[in-house]
């Protein structure tokens, strides 16, 4: 039953305390259960009167829909009630705010931090999308943080079966400014989610940065291919995803399968109850190819492993055992090198064996100079790859080669020369193989030696300081 006055209502088995906000249609206040355990809870107060019949039947889907689902990245309905004047949704309490505070207060957010907040909602969208269910309002304001000491998202917002859905839908959609209206052309259809996704993910480097809010909707109707500022520098791969997040046209904005496929959303290596299991799963393969003489096998097995005993490290909260975690893949890298001294001088040694194969297409090339370029390109590779520290470079110089003879073997005719061309791509693309693996494991490498022991709330507070 409502309270006297401007206070906030009352209600059976609660106290409600602190307004944390309010909408067109709902007040949310913090509250505390009154039985022993005293739950802290958000409990969403909607006026009776400002809802009409379409307005109720979907807060009864979107009750009926929450109430059936569970899901560590969305906000979990724990109950409802309603009086003459309210309905009532007790929610789960999020004590860390919702994600537009959380960056606007640090202007900017690292690239690390982003990738992990990404795959936190991307888990939650394919959830949901496996589901038949529309989020209907995606924007930083309807994603909240657990907490600000060990954060992770969780989504909250109007939720609907994808049949129930009005078709044409606006959507609201965060970006620059807390609130921007889309054209219908830009949100209608199915991966409007997606779209509603890269606003938000660029937020890290806003490419709809603007002074005024007309020249924001301006940016957004605007033709004009989205350009992502040069700083802060980005990988490849967050560069390739908002580029196709923040396609316009929804025929060729990336979709929903290739969204949770991307490298750089990766949620096969989502930190997550069981990224140990399936690290240390690879781990006892890669011991019994090791066992059985298999180096390259091995090496791989172990790459793979490393790339989920980090995800791993990122999930674990126990101190000691966090550090158990470190001491155990320090000792399969120390394997994993030894097995890639032994990998590399084989390699070098099968590389030595091509040379009369490959000094013979070069010779064969000399009428086709595009394939000899191509061929040069290759032998930088490999000069390359025996420098200290030059994987990186060698692998780009790998991945331009393989680009055009790939092009040059699909167009050469039959004969000796198409056979040495095969040969010689396949090998190179063997090199290219083991180098990204190579680069890939330093890297994850890097990144378990030099995990914060507090995980990812350490990183926030160290990487997101205000500017």
């Amino acid at each position: 039953m409502a309270g006297p006055g401007w206070g906030p209502p009352q209600l059976d088995g609660f106290i409600l305390t602190e307004r944390l906000g309010s909408g067109r249609y709902a007040t949310v206040y913090k509250a505390y259960a009154k039985k022993d355990t005293r739950e802290v809870v958000a409990i969403k107060c909607v006026a009776k009167k400002s809802l009409n019949k379409a307005s109720v039947e979907n807060l009864l889907t979107e009750i009926e829909i929450l109430k059936r689902i569970r899901h560590r990245h969305i906000v979990q309905l724990k109950d409802f009630q309603w009086d003459s004047d309210n309905i009532y949704l007790i929610m789960e309490f999020c004590a860390g705010g919702d994600l537009s505070r959380f960056i606007h207060t640090r202007r900017i957010l690292p690239e690390k931090v982003a990738r992990v907040f990404m795959q936190q909602l991307a888990s939650a969208l394919q959830f949901l999308h496996e589901r038949n269910i529309s989020h209907l309002d995606l924007k930083p304001q309807n994603i909240l943080l657990s907490s600000l000491e060990k954060p992770h998202l969780k989504l909250a917002g109007t939720l609907a079966l994808h049949s129930t859905c009005p078709h044409g839908m606006r959507s609201m959609c965060s970006v620059a400014l807390p609130c921007t209206w889309l054209p219908r052309w830009c949100v209608s259809g199915s991966t409007t989610p997606v779209w509603t996704s890269g606003p938000w993910g660029s937020s890290c480097m806003p490419p709809f940065a603007s002074r005024s809010f007309s020249e924001l909707e301006e940016k957004i109707r605007s033709n004009r291919v989205i350009e992502l500022p040069l700083r802060p520098a980005l990988s490849q791969d967050c560069r390739d995803l908002l580029q196709r997040l923040l396609e316009r046209d929804p025929s060729r904005r990336i979709s929903f399968q290739d969204f949770f496929a991307h490298p750089w959303v990766d949620l096969e290596h989502m930190p997550s109850g069981e990224s140990l299991a399936r690290a240390t799963a690879l781990v006892v393969q890669a011991v019994k190819k090791d066992q059985e003489g298999d180096a390259a096998a091995a090496l791989s097995l172990y790459c793979k492993a490393l790339d989920f005993f980090v995800p791993a490290l990122h999930y674990e909260v126990d101190t000691q055992q966090k550090e158990a975690i470190k001491a155990k893949v320090g000792q399969y890298m120390s394997r994993a090198e030894e097995l890639k001294a032994i990998v590399s001088s084989s390699n070098r040694a099968l590389l030595r064996q091509g040379t009369p194969a490959r000094d013979l297409l070069r010779e064969m090339a000399r009428d086709k100079p595009c394939l000899l370029a191509a061929l040069e390109v290759a032998s930088a590779a490999m000069a390359k790859e025996d420098e200290a520290g030059g994987e990186q470079d060698a692998l780009a110089l790998y991945q331009h080669s393989l680009e055009e003879l790939l092009l040059l073997l699909a167009a050469e005719p039959p004969g000796r020369r198409r056979e040495l061309l095969h040969t010689e791509v396949q090998n190179l693309m063997a090199r290219a193989e083991y180098l990204k693996e190579q680069v890939k494991m330093r890297e994850s490498h890097w990144e378990a030696e030099t995990l914060d022991k507090e995980g990812l709330s350490e990183s926030v507070r160290s990487s997101c300081t205000l500017q």
